[in-house]
């Protein structure tokens, strides 16, 4: 199964250098018309994909950073520890160290000479900023929060995360492309999974099945833990693979993802290990017919409040409201979960090229009716990607889910 470091190069798409130096132009053309002085972009180890998309650098223990200007001077912001591995990885030329990106775990680096915000804003010719933008408002840590207002007790602090969001929404080709790889490669994990679960197995040997797959085939890492929650455990939206052990009749909520450069779909489906209850069946057919049913509303052009709206009146009038959590979709791309949502309260409209996992989950809480019928609670996730298309119903970015699952033991 191992393939030379060579061979994946040439098979697997890569954004190319060319379209990260377009990311950065236009994140500068619309800071010189957002009266922003500047742009703090923050990213982690976990939440990795705003610094990615603009510099290909994806921190590990340390944080990271893009400072970007009107006048167009920018710079990756880094840890103490990281110059080598930045160096290495990132497309943006000017790379600065400051203790403010360094490890949870602080240390003092007295022997590491760092850089200071004020020095660098000098140094980029804006020494005296009113107005800073923030994107990654929801990560963004106050070591760094603090720092930039004791640099610039002046300068108002804003959340710009719309800078970028606005900008990952739309897909171009070679993203598709990083998407369609990973979608690839998750369903050999997927089917390596189906292939190998039985009872008697535990969710983490099913996890770690999977984890195999994804790296031999050259995914650079996983998109998100991979779920692998049996039982009682599958009514969890969240959750971890465990110790669990598989029993006959169990679902298994299997919900895999892998990464290529940066992007990191999933595959959600729910197997039965051996013949479905009656409870099982009724709520797993239905999910898969609400699954199709988003399916067949997206749309460019349709109103993404609206998708959510007739999703939730579909679940109601089929009298399932009591097993669904949230709804339907949500968008897809360096993330597994990114923005933006489908929810009722969107206002926009869906757009070629936008990518979303249209995420059917329904659990059946203790005490309702299919519970007290199954005889324990139990969930379900169908979860699939798309892409809206300029005309016509949304492309499938991995074979679409036809079937309920049985696996034979």
């Amino acid at each position: 199964m191992a393939r030379n470091i060579n061979a994946y190069m040439k098979t697997l798409p890569r954004i190319s250098d060319l379209e990260f130096q377009s990311r950065l132009q236009k994140t500068i053309e619309i800071l010189r018309d957002s009266k922003l002085d500047a742009l703090v972009v923050h990213s982690n180890e976990a939440d990795f994909a705003n610094v990615r998309y603009l510099s290909d650098y994806w921190p590990l223990f340390e944080s990271a950073g893009v400072v970007i200007f009107p006048n167009g001077r920018h710079a990756l912001l880094i840890g103490p520890e990281s110059e080598t591995f930045a160096r290495h990885r990132t497309k943006i030329d000017s790379v600065r160290k400051l203790v403010e990106y360094r490890e949870p775990a602080e240390p003092d680096y007295p022997g590491i000479a760092v850089d200071t915000f004020p020095e660098i804003f000098t140094e980029m010719g804006t020494p005296a900023p009113k107005r800073i933008g923030l994107v990654g408002w929801a990560v963004f840590p106050l070591p760094v929060y603090r720092s930039l207002q004791e640099a610039f007790p002046e300068a108002e602090l804003v959340k710009a995360d719309h800078i970028l969001f606005e900008q990952r929404a739309v897909k171009s080709p070679a993203e598709i492309a990083c998407l369609k790889a990973a979608f690839a490669i998750t369903r050999k994990a997927t089917d390596a999974a189906l292939a190998r679960m039985k009872p008697g197995m535990t969710e983490l040997q099913i996890a770690g099945i999977a984890q195999e797959v994804i790296y031999a085939e050259g995914a650079e890492y996983e998109g998100l833990p991979q779920y692998v929650l049996s039982g009682e455990c599958s009514a969890h939206a969240i959750g971890r693979a465990g110790y669990r052990v598989f029993l006959n009749g169990d679902i298994v909520q299997l919900n895999l993802s892998a990464r290529v450069h940066g992007y990191s779909p999933s595959i959600g489906i729910p197997a039965v290990l051996g013949k479905a209850s009656d409870a099982q069946r009724e709520l797993l057919e239905f999910g898969l017919k609400a699954h199709h049913f988003t399916y067949d509303l997206m749309r460019a052009g349709t109103s993404a409040g609206e998708v959510a709206r007739r999703f939730d009146e579909y679940i109601r009038d089929n009298g399932y409201s009591e097993y669904q959590l949230y709804g339907p979709c949500h968008g897809l791309g360096m993330i597994e979960v990114e923005r933006p949502w489908i929810e009722s309260s969107s206002t926009y409209a869906l757009q070629p090229g936008m990518t979303f996992q249209i995420d059917t989950f329904f659990y059946t809480p203790k005490g309702s009716a299919l519970a007290e019928k199954h005889g324990s609670p139990f969930g379900l996730r169908w979860e699939n990607g798309v892409r809206i298309s300029a005309e016509g119903p949304a492309e499938w970015l991995s074979p679409k889910h036809e079937a309920l699952v049985e696996v034979p033991v």
